[in-house]
């Protein structure tokens, strides 16, 4: 993800965006909606409610530019209201289903394992198809994990972002980040021996 800083494109676009010009914010949109979707969807693990829970998203940040203070990037920011959106309704929600992302570890291409799993060197067919084993099994191990964990572990160990996005995404403290981090490594780790044993 990056240091978080902005980048000029994406400061005229938010400028442009925050002025009230509709083309500069559903540029931002289009820009981060993957993004956005792929990592809701990791954490809540129903497609539906990801698609409605991104597009929710995207209408409070569209309602919030006014309070947007480029302190962080956009993303930054945006990515906090999405998470923050996505634990909310986790805590409201009694079932989380995660079938679709088992479906999507089977169905989808290899582009996207690559984007979270690979360094991007392309796989021969017997690699891919343990890459997707691999994937499917953190999948299932990951739905066990409490959402506090959950979010902390797939932003880090998928979304790539430092100990301080996390903090600012989800609003605690670093330390609490880390020691977050480091109970759900462990729980997963636990829960995937246990699988696999």
């Amino acid at each position: 993800m990056g240091s978080g800083n902005i980048t000029i494109d994406e400061a005229a676009l938010v400028a442009q965006a925050m002025a009230g010009n509709m083309a500069a914010v559903e540029k931002l949109i289009l820009k981060y909606q993957d993004r956005i979707y792929n990592t809701i969807l990791k954490l809540c693990g129903n497609d539906a409610d990801a698609a409605e829970l991104a597009q929710d998203s995207f209408v409070k940040a569209i309602q919030g530019l006014k309070d947007f203070r480029a302190q962080s990037s956009f993303y930054t920011w945006l990515f906090r209201i999405a998470v923050n959106n996505t634990l909310n309704f986790c805590k409201k929600s009694s079932r989380l289903n995660f079938e679709s992302l088992h479906r999507e570890v089977d169905e989808e291409t290899g582009s996207q394992l690559k984007d979270y799993l690979v360094d991007g060197n392309s796989l021969e067919p017997s690699e891919l198809a343990a890459k997707k084993e691999v994937s499917s099994l953190i999948l299932k191990a990951l739905e066990k994990l409490d959402p506090q964990q959950r979010a902390v572990v797939v932003l880090r160990d998928i979304e790539q972002m430092s100990y301080n996005e996390i903090a600012e995404t989800l609003d605690i403290e670093i330390g609490t980040v880390k020691s977050r981090i480091a109970r759900g490594r462990k729980n997963l780790r636990d829960i995937i021996e246990a699988v696999i044993s």
